[in-house]
């Protein structure tokens, strides 16, 4: 299975069903849900980051239960665009992902929204560091998952 061009993804997704975005971490994975007319992204959760089979298994999981037929991973791209190592690990990720699931995976670009996540929950909800930590993933998620839907809409 190779990865999925996210506008041709949308498009083939059968009416009614949603997307699940992912932000990697190193040490989670912040999990975001599209609403079924894929118009809002919404924080799902976090997933401990593990083997691969492993986390394929609980977005597998989530994408039953859910009712999601496409994934969007996070690509961590440098500032001037390039695949660095981070976002070859993404890609790579990805791929397997794609494969173990038999889900579309597609890639988008997701520079600097954990960090517009962050200064969002401090500057405007003043949380603080430990409750920004186990909130930051999945709203890093929804952050990444709404631009794209919002670059894809028709």
């Amino acid at each position: 299975m190779t990865l999925a061009n996210l506008a041709d993804l949308r498009a083939a997704l059968p009416r009614g069903q949603r997307l699940i975005g992912l932000d990697l971490g190193s040490r989670t994975i912040g999990v975001a849900l599209s609403d079924v007319s894929l118009t809002i992204a919404s924080p799902y959760g976090a997933l401990a980051r593990a083997k691969l089979g492993r986390n394929a298994a609980e977005v597998a999981a989530i994408a039953a239960k859910e009712g999601a037929g496409g994934i969007v991973v996070g690509h961590p791209l440098s500032m001037d665009g390039a695949a660095g190592p981070a976002a070859q690990g993404a890609r790579d990720w990805a791929l397997a992902l794609a494969q173990a699931t038999r889900l579309p995976v597609a890639l988008w670009d997701e520079r600097l929204s954990s960090a517009a996540v962050n200064r969002m929950l401090i500057g405007e909800m003043d949380l603080t560091r430990r409750r920004r930590a186990e909130v930051v993933d999945k709203a890093a998620a929804a952050y990444m998952l709404q631009a794209a839907l919002d670059a894809t809409r028709r």
